[in-house]
């Protein structure tokens, strides 16, 4: 998503983001994801400049819309297989590690508009079904899985503040047409962490000991600290650490 580009190229689907970023309004001066660092035309020449470097690993994600342009309502794009397959085996031609996240904030755009995604459980038959194709196709050279990236920060800036999409949110956090911040975070991180826990199932029962790999997911730690010692600061630093780093 962030430097991937690539837009709609060789049968990709519309993501989440690409949706957002085009409508108006949504990003300063119009600004979207269609070019970004243009990764999809040039990771050849990103994977020589790591190397160059002594990078001896690379955390890249698969977007989830370039596999599944339609989730399970379509067909796999055997396009975006290749896409992948590509970087994985230059990237090992290179002695670089691959470490692959399964979803960095985004998802196909037809799971929003079918089931609101991450506030429907429905996602989380979707979300295996995405991580059994990753698993099939890519897991004889990958050995380090993550789920999801920062699930915390996608439902701060999803689902509170609005900065993300879908795009909702409500007063006193931000000031969406729809959504309601008191409930919509919460049900999105519980479908989040049960699509973590089926993907990391799966992999652990049908994948791990024939392939040798890991699974687990990626947090942003942020620390917080009791303003003074009374209890109800105390509890207050104690949601808050459970809300960031407790996934």
């Amino acid at each position: 998503m962030q430097i991937e580009g690539g837009y709609l190229a060789d049968g990709k689907g519309l993501s989440n983001w690409d949706v957002f970023t085009h409508t108006a309004g949504n990003v300063l001066n119009g600004q979207n994801g269609d070019i970004c660092d243009d990764h999809y035309h040039r990771y050849l020449e990103d994977i020589q400049i790591m190397h160059s470097l002594g990078v001896n690993a690379y955390r890249f994600s698969i977007s989830w819309s370039r596999i599944l342009p339609r989730g399970r309502f379509g067909e796999v794009n055997l396009a975006g297989i290749k896409f992948y397959n590509k970087i994985i085996d230059s990237l090992l031609l290179k002695g670089i590690e691959p470490f692959v996240t399964l979803s960095h904030h985004e998802h196909p755009q037809e799971l929003q508009d079918q089931y609101e995604a991450w506030l429907s459980p429905q996602i989380q038959e979707d979300f295996a079904y995405f991580a059994e194709i990753c698993f099939k196709s890519f897991g004889d050279r990958v050995k380090h899985w993550m789920t999801i990236n920062e699930p915390d920060l996608f439902v701060l800036m999803a689902y509170i503040s609005g900065e993300y999409p879908p795009r909702h949110c409500s007063p006193p956090f931000g000031n969406c047409s729809v959504g309601n911040s008191d409930v919509e975070p919460l049900i999105a991180m519980h479908n989040m962490l049960l699509c973590h826990a089926k993907a990391a199932k799966l992999y652990h029962e049908h994948f791990q000991a024939q392939q040798g790999g890991s699974i687990g997911i990626v947090i942003s730690g942020t620390n917080y600290e009791p303003m003074t010692g009374k209890k109800v600061d105390r509890d207050a630093a104690s949601r808050a650490l459970a809300f960031t780093i407790g996934w």
